[in-house]
């Protein structure tokens, strides 16, 4: 089951954020995950939200459990640290040598409803794991990171060297061409775009592209495999954004 198949190589679909979206794009990428009132309103001015809409918006995602209020700001919630490791993660996955072994799950439970199914696909492909057959999912063993806990109850992990030649195993499992040239359109239109918010919203949907990439050992991947460049760009913009912001601040 592939992790992420566009409907169309290629095709961009980038709708304008909300003043909520454009507040959690933000605050994901800062580290620490908290900026004080002001940084919030530059930004946002930016972005062409005014001070009263991101009011608004500030007291239902407190409301909410999205943020809670700090002496001087806003940060994020502790629901939302775990949403910000997996996507730190994208952006600087940790990984290890390949040395030509496979991570294997096999789901071992069952009789559990549509939505226990859901759950569990869901969290597997945020593992970068692939489904090879109906409760069979893989992936090379190049990711530093174990599986957590608690999907013990319901998974047994192994470690496999399928006699299928790895590179055209990678390719059944994975999208990579679809994925290639959504991430070298992103990479184009970020070039282009000038716009703040047009940005923003750029980099939010590089955000969640990376997400879905499956983070291949380098033998593995197509020729001139955009990943690292689509890292390095959301990387610069994020810094600059933030640098940029805080120093304006400073100097009020």
């Amino acid at each position: 089951m592939p992790m992420n198949v566009p409907a169309r190589s290629g095709a961009l679909d980038l709708r304008p954020l909300s003043a909520r979206s454009a507040v959690l794009s933000l605050l994901l990428g800062a580290h620490p995950p908290e900026l004080p009132v002001r940084e919030l309103v530059r930004l946002m001015e930016g972005f062409d939200v005014g001070g009263s809409t991101l009011r608004a918006a500030l007291s239902r995602m407190v409301t909410a459990g999205d943020l809670r209020r700090t002496d001087g700001g806003y940060r994020l919630s502790d629901r939302l640290l775990d949403r910000q490791r997996r996507q730190d993660d994208a952006v600087h996955p940790r990984t290890r040598a390949w040395d030509g072994d496979w991570e294997m799950a096999v789901i071992t439970v069952t009789g559990r409803g549509p939505a226990e199914r859901a759950d569990l696909r869901t969290r597997l492909t945020a593992l970068r794991l692939a489904e090879l057959r109906e409760g069979v999912w893989l992936r090379p063993a190049n990711l530093t990171r174990a599986l957590p806990g608690d999907l013990e109850q319901v998974v047994r992990h192994y470690t496999a060297r399928p006699a299928r030649p790895p590179a055209e195993l990678a390719e059944t499992l994975w999208p990579l061409e679809g994925w290639s040239a959504t991430a070298r359109a992103l990479l184009a239109h970020i070039a282009d775009e000038t716009r703040p918010a047009g940005r923003l919203t750029a980099f939010a949907a590089v955000v969640r592209h990376l997400l879905a990439d499956p983070v291949l050992p380098p033998g593995l991947l197509p020729a001139g495999w955009p990943g690292a460049e689509l890292r390095a760009a959301y990387t610069d913009y994020q810094r600059d954004l933030i640098g940029e912001v805080r120093a304006r601040v400073r100097g009020t």
